[in-house]
C-alpha cells in the first residue's frame, strides 16, 4: 500500500471521550472542504491504514504497543532489564491497574483508528468519482473498523460503539457508554460481511490493502472466538477453497523476510517501512526492543522462561530458530555471538544488525497457517478430529520440520488422537507457531486456560481471573464513570 501520511482534523475531533481544553481554532480541514475528489477519498482511507502502524511520538499500535497486552501480558514474554517503564513491568508481572499508560495508549490508538474509519465511511459517498472505487474504499474502512473493534472487545469486553464522526464539541455529546459484548460482535460481523465484497487481489502498487479473503479470515477468527463452530468452519473453508492462492511458504523463515512481504501466506499484514513518518518511534520498534546489539545486556522484550518456551521444540523444528536466537553472527567482527538467554528473532532485520531500529518487516495480523489451525480446531470442537482436521494441522507441522507440506510423513504427522488430545495438540502448535504475533493472550483467554498457563511462570504467579480482561482506562472513566463501569478486579 502506498505510504501517504496525512493528519486530519474533521469537525470537532476524533475521540470517544475528551478532556476539556479551551483552544481558539484558526483554521480547519473539514469534511466540507476536504472530501471533494476521489483522491481525497483514497487519502482518507490511507490514513485509516496508517492508524495501525504510525503514531508519531509513541510506539504504534501494531508496531509494539499492543504487544504489551497480547504477548507480554501472557506467559511467554516478559519485560527485560532494558524495559524501564514501571507500568510496562507491571503489565509483565500482571500487577497493572486502571492507570496503566500502555492500556490507555492502546485504547486511544484503537479508537483513533475507528474514528478515522468513521470519517471515511461517512464522507466518501459524497465525493465525485468512480462508484465502484468509492464502495471499495468504504469497505476497506469497514474492515479496519471491524479489526479494531475485534481487538477492543477481546481486550476489554463490551466497549463503546462509535459509528460516526463527532459533530459536536460538547462533552456530553461525546460521551458514549459501553455496549454489550454481543452488540460489539454484531457490529464486527456486519462490517466484515460488507468487506467480503472487497476485491480478492490488488495490483502490486496496492499490495497490503484488505481483500475479501482477509475479511473472511477475520470472520473465521471472530466465529472461532465466539465458539460458533459451524460458521468458523464455513468461513475458514471459504478462505481455503476460495481461489485466493493462499498457501504456506515452504520455509517458515520466509514469513518474516523483507523481500517476501505480502506473499502467499500473508492474508493481511500491517505494512512497515524503515523510519516511517521520519519518527523513530512511529513504526515497528520490535527489532530495537528485542535486540540491543552484541552484548550481554538484556533487551526490553525477553522470553519469560527458557525451559517452558525455548526448550519445548522437538529436534528439527525450524520454528524455534526463527522465533528465537541463541546465537547470531556479528556482521562487523565476523564472530558468532552467543546470548546469555535466547532473544526474540522474528522481527530482526538480519541484513542490518549493525544499526537496529525501526524495522521494515511487516506484522502479520492473520496468515494462512492461522486459518488451517483455526479450521482444525473448530472441526475438533464440533465433534472430534477428522481426516480433514489431521491434514490441516499436519501441513503446519510438516512445514515446521522442513518436510513436503502436502505429503503424509509419519515422522511428524499426528494420528490416533481423541478430541481432548487433539485439542491439546492444537494448543501446543499455536504456542510454537505464533510467537510474538499478538495471538497468545487471546488464545489463552479463548481456551479458558490463561490463569493455569501463566501461573507456570514464577514471575507471573500473581495472575488471577481478572486478567481475562484489561481494565477500562481510568482516564476514560473519569470522564464518563456511569457509562464506563470498570471490569471486575480493577
Amino acid at each position: 500500500m502506498k505510504k501517504i501520511i496525512i493528519t486530519f482534523l474533521f469537525s470537532a475531533g476524533l475521540l470517544v471521550s475528551c478532556t476539556e481544553l479551551e483552544v481558539t481554532p484558526t483554521s480547519f480541514v473539514t469534511e466540507d472542504n476536504y472530501f471533494i475528489t476521489q483522491d481525497d477519498a483514497v487519502a482518507s482511507v490511507t490514513a485509516v491504514y496508517a492508524s495501525l502502524s504510525i503514531d508519531p511520538g509513541e510506539q504504534s499500535l501494531f508496531g509494539r504497543n499492543l504487544y504489551f497486552l497480547t504477548d507480554m501480558g501472557s506467559d511467554y514474554a516478559a519485560a527485560g532489564v532494558s524495559a524501564t517503564n514501571p507500568q510496562v513491568r507491571a503489565l509483565s508481572a500482571l500487577t497493572h491497574d486502571a492507570t496503566s499508560d500502555r492500556v490507555q495508549v492502546a485504547w486511544r490508538q484503537i479508537y483513533n483508528g475507528i474514528n478515522r474509519a468513521n470519517v471515511s465511511i461517512d464522507n466518501i459517498p459524497k465525493v465525485s468519482g468512480n462508484e465502484v472505487i468509492k464502495t471499495r474504499l468504504i469497505n476497506e474502512a469497514k474492515f479496519i473498523r471491524a479489526l479494531l473493534y475485534f481487538q477492543a472487545v477481546r481486550l476489554w469486553g463490551g466497549v463503546p460503539i462509535v459509528l460516526h464522526e463527532a459533530k459536536s464539541i460538547n462533552l456530553g455529546d461525546l460521551k458514549t457508554n459501553r455496549a454489550t459484548v454481543e452488540e460489539v460482535y454484531a457490529q464486527i460481523i456486519t462490517d466484515l460481511s460488507d468487506a467480503e465484497a472487497l476485491p480478492p487481489t490488488y495490483t502490486a502498487s496496492d499490495a497490503g490493502r484488505a481483500t475479501s479473503g482477509a475479511a473472511k479470515a477475520i470472520l473465521a477468527k471472530v466465529y472461532l472466538t465466539r465458539k460458533d463452530w459451524p460458521n468458523a468452519i464455513l468461513k475458514s473453508r471459504e478462505v481455503i477453497n476460495g481461489g485466493y492462492g493462499y498457501a504456506l511458504f515452504e520455509e517458515f523463515q520466509d514469513i518474516f523476510t523483507k523481500t517476501k512481504k505480502n506473499g502467499k501466506e500473508h492474508i493481511f499484514s500491517v505494512q512497515f517501512e524503515p523510519n516511517q513518518a521520519g519518527n523513530g518511534s512511529s513504526g515497528s520498534t520490535f527489532q530495537a526492543t528485542s535486540f540491543t546489539g552484541f552484548t550481554a545486556t538484556e533487551p526490553a522484550d525477553i522470553i519469560s522462561d527458557v525451559a517452558l518456551f525455548y526448550d519445548i521444540y522437538a529436534s528439527g523444528d525450524k520454528r524455534r530458530d526463527v522465533s528465537y536466537a541463541k546465537q547470531l553472527l556479528n556482521p562487523t567482527t565476523g564472530t558468532l555471538y552467543t546470548f546469555p538467554k535466547p532473544i526474540f528473532k522474528k522481527y530482526l532485520d538480519l541484513t542490518n544488525l549493525a544499526t537496529p531500529g525501526n524495522v521494515a518487516i511487516n506484522f502479520p495480523i492473520i496468515r494462512y497457517a492461522d486459518i488451517l489451525l483455526s479450521l482444525a480446531e473448530a472441526i475438533n470442537e464440533q465433534g472430534g478430529p477428522t481426516a480433514e482436521s489431521y491434514e490441516l494441522i499436519n501441513q503446519v507441522r510438516r512445514r515446521a520440520f522442513g518436510k513436503p507440506i502436502t505429503t503424509a510423513d509419519a515422522t511428524v504427522d499426528f494420528a490416533g488422537l481423541n478430541q481432548t488430545s487433539f485439542r491439546a495438540a492444537i494448543q501446543e502448535e499455536r504456542k510454537k507457531e505464533f510467537v510474538q504475533e499478538g495471538q497468545r493472550w487471546f488464545d489463552l483467554v479463548r481456551w479458558g486456560t490463561l490463569v493455569t498457563e501463566v501461573k507456570k511462570v514464577t514471575a507471573k504467579n500473581s495472575v488471577s481471573e481478572r486478567n481475562n480482561l484489561y481494565p477500562i482506562p481510568q482516564s476514560e472513566r473519569n470522564i464518563n464513570p456511569d457509562g464506563l463501569p470498570q471490569n471486575p478486579g480493577y
